[in-house]
């Protein structure tokens, strides 16, 4: 999917990118990139026509590696595209460009918010930023019909940026998304389903849409 150049920090106002990190970008982020997209096509048809881009790299990406096999398998579960996936290395520009940084586990995220760039506000695993989301009031966020579904996106950012301190894990591992790389397809679709329930209430409140029933 050729995409859009991205606000981040700096740049166009009219996308928001979401970027999803892990290790070696050929598990769980591969799997957490396409079951984004797939949910956001569910909500809004095309997520492009809001504005929203997903995307994904590794801390020690495989450039240019296809996903892992086991990793089709669970998007193929899920009706999602694993199609043209190409693995990346993590950049500067990746962390520059990305309006909000979803990881798999704290260390990835404490290494993206290393590289500097503004990232600490928009950096977060995803079960802390599901978690987060979930204490928002969807009523106080823009109306997507009425501002679009960038600004709500962005609003929904802040907020649980300010909500952070005050909303804490209950345990260090509840923050966590293991890694099933070489491990067998029982534990590959089990970390793909634990990806699908944090994903969920996330995709909900970026465009106020609930999943299709």
């Amino acid at each position: 999917m050729t995409a859009p150049e991205g606000r981040g920090i700096a740049g166009r106002t009219d996308t928001f990118r979401i970027l999803h990190v892990s290790t070696g970008n050929v598990c769980r982020s591969p799997i957490t990139e396409r079951l984004t997209r797939h949910a956001l096509v569910d909500r809004l048809g095309d997520p492009l026509s809001g504005g929203l881009i997903v995307e994904s790299a590794g801390t020690w990406g495989h450039e240019g590696a296809p996903m892992e096999a086991n990793a089709e398998v669970v998007l193929a579960d899920f009706g999602a595209d694993a199609s043209g996936f190409v693995g990346r290395e993590l950049l500067d520009e990746h962390v520059i460009r990305a309006d909000l940084v979803l990881t798999a586990t704290r260390d990835h995220r404490a290494q993206v918010i290393s590289m500097g760039h503004s990232a600490g506000l928009r950096t977060f695993t995803l079960k802390e930023f599901t978690r987060l989301v979930r204490a928002i009031d969807p009523a106080t966020l823009p109306d997507p019909l009425d501002e679009g579904v960038v600004e709500r996106a962005r609003a929904l950012v802040r907020a649980a940026a300010a909500l952070r301190g005050w909303l804490l894990a209950p345990t260090a591992e509840a923050d966590e998304v293991y890694d099933p790389y070489g491990a067998p397809i029982t534990f590959f679709r089990s970390i793909g389903d634990e990806i699908n329930q944090a994903l969920d209430p996330v995709v909900t409140a970026l465009t106020g849409v609930r999943a299709p029933h």
